[in-house]
């Protein structure tokens, strides 16, 4: 057979999954021409010099998976747009935004909690959930570059630093103080706070939106926490028989709501190409994740560990061990 005869080869890909979902197997069709080298392993498609890319693909090299199509098709939109050397600029004027927008929600819910027109509790756990989800849906507005991810975890250090400085009292902001805390006081920022926006830059360094762990463990401390304690407070009459400081409703609304925003975020992150999904075991493994969360915020260690640590960590964990990436 001649050396430029195509043919046509298929890969199949097993994907695990939970209690009954069955182990899959599905074909990605490409064509790759015989004895020819394949595209190196030093890093994703789309992180390579556009120029070197289209050489690669002359030369014989392939785009394997429906997701790097997409990554790669990104890529070039992107630079053809900037240039290769504008990526950096394009990141770093989404920091720019989504610091702006991270300093406009959390300014305005202090004016709303000065004018009494919302509670200083509710206000601080709508920060909870708001801030560290829309931080986590302007993921897509950075450019798919290997600094992608550390210009986005800028945000968030941004943050961590302004915690410390007025943690420490060495400069202070009464608005900050109230829209985050509990009891007004601001040593409360070092502790979770702190740990909240630190979870955050972990988050974005190590998973980014090209990984559902990242996503779903995002999700869990600030839509299923946050809410578990506005439905406690507001229907948690009936405890836990093991934690009187719980209540049957902040659970069952952690679990329900932690799993729903998580499959939202995912489907949201899905959509735009960032990765693909069985949705048959996505379910089962979110629904997993929800649950181990859940039983880990339910118990009484809250003068031990801060849930903004316990919740996060957790999930990671039980979502790395049910995705695999």
């Amino acid at each position: 057979m001649a050396i430029g005869t195509k043919v046509s080869v298929g890969v199949m890909v097993a994907a695990s999954s939970l209690a009954n979902c069955r182990t899959t197997l599905s074909l990605v069709q490409f064509h790759l021409p015989l004895l020819r080298p394949r595209l190196p392993s030093a890093g994703p498609l789309h992180n390579l010099p556009l120029a070197h890319v289209s050489n690669l693909i002359k030369s014989g090299y392939c785009i394997q998976t429906s997701q790097e199509k997409n990554n790669y098709t990104r890529s070039c939109k992107q630079r053809a747009f900037f240039g290769d050397g504008g990526l950096e600029l394009h990141d770093a004027g989404a920091t720019a935004l989504v610091v702006a927008g991270a300093y406009t929600l959390v300014s305005t819910f202090d004016k709303l909690t000065s004018a009494n027109l919302i509670q200083q509790n509710l206000s601080r756990k709508l920060v909870h959930i708001l801030s560290g989800l829309l931080f986590m849906a302007s993921w897509p507005m950075f450019s798919t570059s290997t600094g992608a991810r550390y210009f986005a975890s800028l945000v968030p250090l941004i943050n961590c630093l302004r915690l410390i400085v007025y943690g420490l009292s060495l400069a202070k902001d009464e608005g900050l103080v109230n829209s985050v805390t509990r009891e007004g006081k601001p040593e409360e920022l070092l502790r979770g706070p702190l740990y909240y926006v630190m979870i955050l830059i972990l988050s974005a360094i190590f998973f980014w939106r090209d990984s559902p762990v990242g996503v779903v463990s995002v999700s869990m401390m600030c839509g299923g926490d946050g809410i578990a304690d506005i439905m406690g407070r507001r229907f948690g009459s009936l405890k836990l028989p093991y934690n009187q400081q719980k209540s049957w409703a902040g659970s069952l609304s952690m679990f329900v709501f932690g799993f729903l925003i998580s499959i939202g975020m995912l489907y949201y992150f899905s959509a735009l190409g960032c990765f693909q999904l069985d949705w048959s075991c996505t379910v089962q493994r979110v629904a997993l994740v929800s649950l181990v969360a859940t039983l880990v915020e339910s118990l009484p260690t809250t003068g031990i560990v801060d849930d903004n640590i316990s919740v996060p960590i957790a999930s990671m964990v039980t979502a790395f061990l049910s995705f695999g990436y």
